[in-house]
């Protein structure tokens, strides 16, 4: 018991560090991001960790990281009072709350739910915030072994279930599956099944009220269906700030 847990630890902390080929192109000044940011956006997060190149490989996606903003911190341990302020699931600490800062030199895209009330909004917040101090059991190493090929020869089709293999735990370490847990507590959709209801089963419906929405599990979500997830749109602070290419000052 003593040796696996060391070794968990050892592995832990190797997938977290940073990897040395990271190249910032699009990033956002933090006073920037604050601006545009809104009570429970979705901050998507191109990570540069040895485990966000296994998930951004696994999920053919540039996104490898996922946060929920909750606006300015009250109260909330590691981050001071009025900051703007992030509730995060990570490998190494579960779910915390993190500076708006921490992800200042790293590529990042908003995700806005639409559409929700200002209930809604702290329904969603109230979740992630209760859900501070959660822990992932990473008792079982060959979960965590599974991150450290990056790039495996899986077939792409094959890539997202492999994030799926094993016990479960350090999978749920994979942020985006808390954050689709609390849309999800007020009905809020991310990428459902759509059933379509036939004839027989819906003799009275209009054409309207022919597709039915079927939950995914929390589990199979990954920070690349908040991007492409078509109820939620993408915000840019460049043009939300009045973006006018006229403006620019090109060298000639």
């Amino acid at each position: 018991m003593w040796l696996k847990s060391k070794l968990t630890n050892a592995l832990v902390r190797y997938l977290t560090s940073e990897t040395r080929n990271y190249e910032p192109f699009a990033v956002s000044d933090p006073d920037v991001l604050e601006s545009v940011l809104k009570t429970g956006d979705v901050l998507l997060v191109e990570g540069n960790q040895r485990f966000s190149t296994a998930v951004k490989y696994l999920t053919r996606s540039t996104w490898s990281h996922a946060a929920l903003y909750v606006g300015a911190a009250q109260g909330l341990d590691n981050v001071p009072d009025g900051a703007p302020t992030l509730i995060e699931a990570d490998l190494a600490n579960g779910v915390i709350a993190v500076p708006l800062a921490k992800y200042a030199k790293l590529n990042t895209r908003i995700c806005r739910p639409m559409s929700l009330t200002e209930v809604e909004r702290e329904d969603v917040v109230r979740f992630m915030r209760d859900s501070i101090g959660m822990q992932y059991d990473l008792k079982n190493v060959t979960d965590l072994a599974r991150y450290l090929i990056p790039t495996p020869p899986v077939p792409a089709r094959w890539r997202r279930s492999l994030l799926a293999l094993g016990s479960g735990d350090p999978t749920r370490a994979i942020c985006s599956t808390r954050i689709a847990q609390a849309f999800q507590s007020i009905s809020y959709p991310i990428l459902p099944n759509v059933e379509q209801l036939s004839e027989k089963d819906c003799e009275d419906c209009s054409e309207s009220v022919r597709e039915v929405l079927r939950i995914r599990h929390h589990s199979l979500f990954t920070p690349r269906d908040f991007d492409v997830s078509p109820y939620f749109g993408i915000i840019k602070p460049t043009i939300e700030r009045g973006f006018d290419h006229h403006q620019l000052n090109w060298q000639k």
